[in-house]
């Protein structure tokens, strides 16, 4: 793979692949250590700040992002876009060099990816990809980090996803298929991601090593390290036909689906989950489950990237690396 033109400072994150392996190991050292002892970076982001435009409610992406950020001494500006879509009451590129006047970053969590990309390309400070509708990369980014942090290696982890294959199934493929891992998704052949992300994806593969197989068998999770499910209707889809439901149901994870997986499987989920729907209460709350781990670990990870986008000095010293010239 060619090395980047552009250290993760000048460039967006709006999808994994915007990031080389080598970039991902070295946010995975930054995570750990900043995990272990935010004492050391007390300030190493003062007078800086961080702006989220926010069309969708959030628990775990505001709250991780507005405290991550003033752990490290910036100040965050939340602006919620709920009820006025971005665009609407201004145009995005007017927004967009608006706040690039202010802000020295921009996390956005929007319905489209369209826009996301069309924000990106008037804005001049660094746009991080906090959800859209197609990828969630902070998300699959930390979930890998806490199945690394859980001791599994990356050249050995086969992980499963089960049921919708939705934006962070998407954002995982690409993180499995940059970092050689293997990924098995199991959903109902009408509910498989999209045929664009995983021909990428495969292309990835070709050159890391990774393994990426679709399939409707719930069998082929026997013996994988994790089993990942996520709600089978995004925010704003709850009203959808139940025939997506019906579709899905026999895709529940379940104490007998952890049980054909094995008994080192973990259970993964970005949360919230609707339980007695795609989980039931007793995985959910299972001695297996590590959904709070992924939850924590957005924090530190998310981190991560904005010390590496807005301080690489600091974070080059600090981590066994950060690789901003890594390689593509």
């Amino acid at each position: 793979m060619s090395a980047p033109t552009h250290p993760l400072l000048a460039r967006d994150l709006l999808t994994v692949t915007d990031l080389s392996s080598t970039e991902i190991l070295g946010l995975f050292g930054l995570a750990s250590r900043l995990k272990a002892d935010y004492g050391s970076f007390a300030g190493s982001l003062a007078q800086r700040s961080l702006v989220l435009l926010f069309e969708k409610p959030s628990l775990r992406t505001r709250v991780t992002f507005e405290l991550g950020f003033q752990k490290l001494g910036g100040a965050v500006c939340f602006l919620d876009h709920q009820g006025t879509p971005i665009g609407e009451r201004e145009t995005v590129e007017d927004y967009a060099g608006n706040l690039s006047r202010w802000a020295d970053a921009i996390a956005i969590r929007c319905r489209s990816h369209t826009l996301l990309e069309q924000f990106s390309r008037a804005a001049r400070v660094p746009i991080i990809n906090a959800l859209s509708d197609l990828h969630h990369p902070c998300q699959a980014l930390a979930d890998l980090f806490t199945l690394v942090e859980a001791g599994i290696p990356l050249e050995q982890l086969h992980l499963a996803w089960v049921g919708d294959g939705n934006n962070v199934c998407n954002s995982l493929i690409e993180a499995v298929a940059t970092l050689g891992a293997r990924m098995t998704i199991v959903t109902p052949e009408q509910f498989r991601p999209a045929e664009s992300i995983l021909r990428r994806a495969q292309a990835r593969a070709l050159r890391s090593g990774a393994r990426i197989v679709c399939t409707s068998d719930c069998a082929r999770v026997d013996g994988v390290h994790a089993i990942y499910t996520d709600v089978w209707f995004s925010m704003g889809e709850e009203s959808k036909a139940q025939s997506k439901r019906d579709a899905l149901a026999p895709y529940q994870v379940d104490a007998a689906l952890m049980r054909r997986a094995g008994s080192q499987a973990k259970f993964m989920h970005c949360l919230p989950a609707r339980r007695g729907e795609e989980v039931t209460t007793e995985v959910l709350d299972s001695p297996a489950s590590i959904v709070l781990d992924q939850a924590e670990n957005r924090m530190h990870l998310q981190n991560a990237i904005l010390l590496t986008m807005l301080r690489p000095d600091l974070s080059a010293l600090t981590s066994d690396a950060v690789a901003l010239g890594g390689a593509h």
